[in-house]
């Protein structure tokens, strides 16, 4: 029998995950960007030890499946935002991820409200896009850090961010409507 808390292990990681978001921005925004990087890395091994823990113990739960991604997005969505308003990164890539996330949670809320629930499960692109979003940040903040310069290779990863964010959303919302038109399954 598996004890309490080593059952709630996953979670309990995924919430200390949830509480490192405040602290980073706090950092970047004092410009503590050595700090910022290490927390931001902190929370990255965080995510990969709790998944880890759920499927090889088969410690997955219904709160895990909520939190998990709520600790994702509000470590991105944060971290792009606060990056955009220092100046970092332009504002335009943060609007566009911060609106892709607000666009699918529309979606989703909208069907619940017109009784035809989706369910949303993680498509290939969008693994992708998460892990192009966390790179690409991990890289500015490493950037910051070190005081390395943002140059050819920024460029190029930003519109590769912005490509994969647009997919998502697009392949996400041909899902969303084929279910709601009763065109297509649930995606």
């Amino acid at each position: 029998m598996t004890s309490p808390f080593l059952a709630s292990l996953p979670n309990i990681i995924t919430l200390g995950r949830l509480i490192l978001v405040p602290i980073i921005i706090v950092m970047i925004a004092s410009s503590r960007w050595d700090e910022a990087f290490l927390v931001f890395v902190l929370a990255g091994v965080s995510d990969a030890v709790d998944g880890f823990l759920a499927k090889r113990f088969d410690l997955r739960t219904e709160l895990g499946s909520y939190l998990d991604p709520i600790a994702d997005k509000a470590l991105l969505v944060s971290i792009y935002v606060t990056l955009a308003i220092r100046d970092v990164i332009p504002p335009w890539i943060a609007i566009l991820v911060v609106s892709r996330d607000v666009m699918i949670v529309g979606a989703v809320i909208m069907s619940w409200l017109l009784a035809k629930p989706v369910e949303i499960r993680p498509l290939v692109v969008s693994k992708l896009n998460t892990a192009a979003q966390i790179a690409f940040a991990a890289g500015v903040l490493a950037a910051k850090a070190f005081d390395w310069p943002l140059a050819a290779p920024f460029r190029v990863a930003i519109y590769g961010v912005a490509a994969l964010t647009a997919a998502s959303l697009a392949a996400y919302f041909a899902q969303w409507f084929a279910h709601m038109t009763g065109e297509g399954r649930s995606p």
